[in-house]
């Protein structure tokens, strides 16, 4: 007597065995290869079964943040806000440029840059530590993670070395300190300076959100609000998973000058 196969398990099989054939006529693949392309995986009705497939390409949304290392508004956006938003988000939806200066003054004395910080020289410290591991450390995924241990810490300047230890212990040490004391760093924070000078509209507070290059109160108000929410709103390919829905308290409203 010939044994039934069942109509599922055939269908499993021509899903999952490349070469034993195909599920649907005019798919002329075997399966390991339907999702090679879009026509491919069109062909064979398997759009929604490929991953690698299934997000249409649009820009990542820019988000600038213009901020200061000892601003508690500027803490709690860049800890609560910015750094979930970043962790939840894939890294083709957006894009994050970190200028810590804010409300500081510079000047040349003697043709060296000095610099003077709303909330005493510790923050200048601080905006210069942060702006120097951007510069060792390069790759984005690698800095900011540091940064946000430092800016949720006890304290932004002394917790260096516990911060490098489990975010980057192959970040070298002494280059970052090198920087901070040297021309190098006071080069990078005046470059800061002429970045958050040349805003427009010049900023009022800190921190300061532009976003595709654009700052106005909605944004910003929305930005502190639920900064997940706005970048899913904003970015214009398929929606990633994290964009489910969000929610956060509000937040400070900022340091003034």
């Amino acid at each position: 007597m010939a044994t039934t196969v069942p109509l599922a398990l055939l269908v499993l099989v021509a899903l999952l065995a490349p070469g034993l054939g195909v599920a649907f006529p005019g798919c002329d693949y075997p399966a390991h290869l339907w999702c090679s392309s879009r026509e491919i995986a069109v062909a064979c009705q398997a759009e929604s079964r490929c991953a690698n497939l299934s997000r249409s390409t649009a820009a990542p949304v820019e988000l600038s943040l213009y901020y200061e290392s000892l601003c508690p508004a500027c803490r709690e956006f860049l800890v609560q806000q910015l750094f979930t938003t970043w962790l939840l988000l894939p890294s083709e939806v957006l894009n994050i440029t970190l200028v810590p200066y804010g409300n500081a003054e510079e000047r040349s004395v003697s043709g060296k840059w000095q610099f003077q910080c709303q909330h005493g020289p510790e923050e200048c410290l601080g905006n210069m530590i942060e702006t120097c591991l951007m510069h060792e450390a390069e790759n984005f995924s690698t800095y900011f993670p540091i940064i946000f241990c430092l800016e949720s810490g006890s304290s932004v300047t002394k917790n260096l070395e516990a911060c490098l230890q489990i975010y980057a212990p192959e970040l070298d040490r002494s280059r970052v300190a090198a920087c901070v004391q040297g021309d190098t760093g006071a080069a990078l924070m005046h470059r800061n300076a002429q970045l958050t000078q040349a805003l427009d509209p010049p900023h009022q507070y800190v921190p300061w959100v532009v976003i595709n290059g654009k700052h106005t109160d909605e944004l910003q108000a929305q930005a502190q609000t639920s900064l997940l929410g706005l970048i899913c709103r904003l970015y214009q390919g398929e929606k990633p998973d994290a964009c489910g829905g969000s929610g956060a308290p509000k937040a400070l409203t900022g340091c003034r000058r």
